[in-house]
């Protein structure tokens, strides 16, 4: 036991070696030692030669001579928790309360997690375990929050009961929410360090609630499934967010006309553009893009139904800078424009066809020929077949291919690309999900 305590905990030097390798953090015996000078006089340390000096050291820890010992060991456990996912530290921290302070103090355990806040949850819970739970969140370093089915209501308590996300909180999500105009501006003003806003099925927030609260520092904007965001809440965001650098949007009555609201104003600092189920969208709001938004490096047209060849070759002729490129399902891109983006878009790294049902083997061919994609997605594409596919060997630098449900697609083929381009991760079918046994 002594000897696995000391691997775990650090104390011989392979373990030394291991808990360096992960991260762990330093126990304050390995700290510098604190010196104390005797001195006379007032003499300060530096002046006295040869005055013999006390080394104080830190007393040792407690020898850890059972299981239950080394399970509340919080050096044992600070490096036994990097062991798991931050999805899985949520269940740890239930373990017991030594587990979820130890958890509680590290944000670095929590990285990569969004915490959501079931709004309908929380009104049953006393006004104490709220505000118990806003800090915890502090605690762990969240900095974005998302709430579920929130109400005014619950917007408003954020705003009485959770004083410190005004410093802290930098991106929030209202999602699946009734919240209206007032509450949403209510959380805006109290969110003073807010940047990044994402609006999921709010249906009770309106084109006029965008123009009253929107706010000039924020840079990463999403609008999804709000039935009453159309083309004025285009024209709120070209001209309140001068800063914007992200922008998504998916509205299905969104018209070319809004694309007209983007300006000189955008053009340098709005980067990534995604606009999802758009489908009164035609080539002349691509006209409308290419003009003045010509630095974009993402650009997303899924689900555009009308955007045709003609749309793409304007895309391919004037946005060079492009390094990501969505055009799935959209049902009237042919072979054509997949001649033009391998003609003009040579800085393309990553390109997304699924669905784009007229695409043949010609297609395929003209993509072969880009060096520079590292990622291609081609699932459900009916009309691709062994013959086109192989010629996707030459892409050097592919590091992704996705081709799930191509049925031309033969067995033989996914073993000639897998030899061929070892180093790609190669998709052919969707992995079924195995049944949970509770």
């Amino acid at each position: 036991m002594e000897r696995v305590t000391n691997v775990l905990c650090g104390g011989s030097s392979g373990g030394h070696a291991s808990a360096n390798s992960l991260g762990a953090p330093e126990k304050p015996s390995r700290m510098a030692s604190m010196k104390l000078t005797v001195s006379k006089g007032g003499a300060t340390p530096s002046s006295q030669t040869g005055t013999p000096q006390m080394t104080r050291k830190s007393p040792p820890a407690p020898p850890i001579l059972t299981v239950e010992q080394l399970l509340v060991d919080e050096r044992f456990l600070s490096r036994f928790f990097l062991y798991f996912s931050p999805l899985e530290r949520c269940v740890l921290a239930q373990v017991c309360q030594r587990w979820r302070d130890i958890l509680y103090r590290s944000p670095r355990f929590w990285s990569g997690l969004l915490p959501v806040l079931q709004s309908r949850e929380l009104r049953q819970a006393s006004g104490q375990d709220r505000v118990k739970l806003y800090n915890s969140l502090i605690r762990r370093g969240f900095h974005a929050i998302c709430l579920l089915g929130a109400t005014d209501e619950d917007a408003l308590d954020i705003v009485h009961s959770f004083p410190l996300a005004s410093k802290h909180i930098h991106s929030l999500s209202l999602r699946c929410s009734s919240v209206s105009d007032r509450g949403l501006e209510a959380l805006l003003d109290h969110l003073q360090s807010l940047f990044e806003l994402e609006l999921a099925g709010c249906n009770e927030v309106t084109e006029a609630g965008l123009w009253a609260c929107l706010t000039p520092r924020i840079v990463s904007l999403s609008l999804a499934d709000c039935i009453n965001i159309a083309d004025e809440a285009v024209g709120a965001v070209a001209q309140l967010l001068p800063s914007l650098y992200e922008f998504s949007l998916q509205a299905y009555h969104v018209t070319d006309a809004a694309l007209g609201y983007f300006s000189p104003k955008q053009s340098h600092s709005l980067s990534i553009l995604r606009l999802q189920s758009c489908w009164e969208l035609t080539n002349h709001g691509i006209v409308n893009i290419v003009h003045s938004l010509p630095h974009l490096t993402v650009l997303s047209l899924s689900g555009c139904s009308k955007v045709t060849d003609d749309g793409v070759e304007l895309i391919a002729e004037n946005l060079q800078k492009l390094r990501a490129l969505d055009l799935s399902w959209c049902p009237r891109i042919t072979d054509s424009s997949l001649e033009y983006i391998a003609c003009d878009l040579n800085q393309l790294e990553e390109l997304t066809l699924d669905r784009c049902v007229h695409i043949t083997d010609i297609g395929v061919g003209y993509i072969s020929t880009m060096l520079s994609l590292s990622a291609l997605f081609l699932r459900w594409c009916s009309q691709v077949r062994d013959f086109g596919l192989q010629h996707l060997c030459s892409m050097r630098n592919l590091q992704e291919l996705e081709l799930t449900n191509c049925p031309g697609a033969s067995q033989e083929l996914f073993e000639y690309l897998r030899e061929h381009l070892p180093r790609c991760l190669i998709i052919e079918k969707l992995k079924s999900k195995s049944k949970i046994e509770f």
